[in-house]
């Protein structure tokens, strides 16, 4: 049976929602855009990498697709990863039709090369500003669209609302009013949860609060244990952890120990340009061995012509700090980037909830398997956010497949205490030092523990309460930390120490669910 056409909410001004909300007002839809901050605060903004698509001579969806699976250790849903080789070129078509300013060789797309791609196929515009000019072309199509866009509005709560879509309620931050928007299609594009964490790339936003309001509304979440380290971030004290892009090594930076020696040819066949999760361990074992929380990025081998035009937001922020990455090594560190999963969907962006979708780093489309291919989170945003604005307009039941290993949760019974926004400072440390690059199972044990006590304490009491911040950064936490204790192997992102290798019988997903209330007898 089909669902009728209404007229969507998207939640969150990212990437796939500000795609989401174009193409479905072309497609003739009325969307509503509702986002905490301003249109323009969304991690896209900030991403320096760029964007991958096989759109160069020798390239291909198929080469792409390889790449894919090949970073993603064992773990992709191949249909998904072809689906998003397949379509990376007309998603990039979209964009240029949008106006969006690539960099150009030679009357051409320029392309650059990073970890773990076999060829060059990463689109970049304004250098290292690739999601500025994204961010800022895709908010300039929605203001001349006439889309409805509600500023400092934050999704409070969903609950189930029937094949019509579910029951959102949201507030107006700034006045403190309460809306609650009944039967019709719910967009979680709300982000990932990288900003859980003490060491991040991810803006102070980014806490997995779409990924908690939907478990509690009895979504299925899965591929939790996998958090995506970037290998390098730039390392001082005092200093934000300004994020330096691969696409330099892929231009020649090696990395170097205290002693200057490189140690990357040693840890991986490809070196500097191995897999992201081989690169962050391997630097932080550097990192172990030295009386220094760091390491250093050599690019002083680059000519600093090309250097300085090919990566300016970088090395603009690095003379701030007295750093010309023309002559002097920039200290570096692994930092929290990427939140792998998320809130389980098809391949048309539907959850197991009627009525409810999620696109971008919020969904776990199982695309990126237990380590995401660097610049394909833009693009992740662009292919899947097309699949759910063409299932919005031509709406059809339907919901992604369980997980091979599903887990069913008690809800919690929470107290409903005041929240204390103090304890997320605790929070974010404990995720980080006991789920972090290198796992053990006391450390995990300890931190779900840790999270649970949390998230009992400023659970609202009874039905019907909306959480907080603090509830659900809690109860996020500790669903990445319970799938990381679940998961007894290493793979991709995730490393135990107890279980320092993949294991064949652990190629399998992990699902979280909310158990159904029992029912009373009568």
């Amino acid at each position: 049976m089909k669902e009728p056409r209404r007229h969507p909410l998207i939640v969150g001004s990212g990437i796939a929602g500000l795609y989401v909300a174009l193409r479905c007002r072309e497609m003739g839809l009325r969307p509503t855009i509702v986002t905490q901050g301003r249109l323009e605060e969304s991690n896209t903004r900030y991403a320096q990498g760029g964007i991958a698509a096989a759109i160069g001579p020798g390239d291909s969806p198929a080469l792409h697709f390889a790449d894919t699976v090949r970073a993603g250790d064992g773990l992709v849903d191949r249909a998904a990863a072809k689906l998003l080789a397949r379509e990376a070129p007309a998603r990039i078509a979209a964009l240029v039709r949008y106006g969006v300013p690539f960099d150009t060789a030679e009357g051409h797309i320029a392309l650059g090369r990073e970890a773990a791609h076999s060829r060059p196929r990463i689109l970049h515009a304004g250098g290292d500003a690739t999601g500025l000019s994204i961010e800022e072309t895709l908010k300039r199509r929605v203001l001349e669209g006439g889309i409805d866009i509600e500023e400092r509005t934050a999704l409070r709560s969903l609950s189930p609302g029937g094949a019509h879509g579910p029951v959102a309620l949201v507030a107006r931050t700034a006045g403190g009013a309460e809306v609650t928007h009944e039967s019709r299609p719910v967009v979680l594009a709300t982000g990932g949860a990288g900003n859980l964490y003490r060491q991040s790339t991810n803006r102070p936003f980014a806490m997995g609060e779409g990924i908690a309001i939907a478990f509690r509304a009895g979504a299925l979440v899965s591929d939790m244990e996998f958090v995506q380290f970037h290998p390098t971030a730039f390392w001082r004290d005092g200093a934000p952890r300004f994020l330096i892009t691969e696409a330099i090594r892929g231009e020649g930076a090696t990395l170097v120990n205290q002693a200057g020696e490189r140690f990357m040819p040693g840890a991986h066949p490809d070196a500097e340009l191995a897999p992201r999760d081989v690169v962050a361990r391997a630097i932080d074992r550097e990192i172990a061995r030295s009386d220094r929380p760091w390491v250093y990025l050599d690019a002083t081998g680059i000519p600093r012509d090309r250097l300085f035009a090919r990566f300016p937001s970088i090395c603009r922020f690095l003379l701030l700090y007295g750093i010309d990455p023309s002559r002097d090594r920039i200290p570096v560190a692994p930092v929290t980037h990427y939140m792998i999963g998320g809130v389980t969907t098809d391949l048309d962006g539907r959850t197991t909830l009627p009525g409810l979708y999620a696109a971008g780093e919020v969904a776990a489309t199982g695309v990126h398997g237990a380590n995401r291919l660097g610049s394909n989170s833009l693009l992740e945003g662009l292919v899947f956010g097309e699949r759910v604005a063409l299932r919005l307009k031509a709406p059809r039941a339907g919901a992604p497949p369980a997980p091979s290993r599903t887990l069913a949760l008690p809800p919690v019974a929470g107290k409903g205490s005041v929240e204390d926004l103090t304890t997320l400072d605790r929070l974010r440390s404990r995720l980080w030092e006991d789920v972090g690059i290198v796992r053990t199972p006391d450390g995990l044990r300890a931190a779900l523990g840790a999270f649970e006590t949390l998230d009992r304490e400023v659970e609202p009491a009874g039905r019907g309460g909306a959480a907080g911040a603090v509830a659900n950064a809690a109860l996020t936490a500790s669903l990445i930390a319970r799938a990381a204790l679940e998961r007894t192997e290493s793979r991709g992102a995730h490393f135990r120490t107890d279980f320092p290798r993949r294991r064949e019988s652990w190629s399998r997903h992990i699902g979280l669910r909310l158990r159904a209330p029992a029912r009373r007898r009568r």
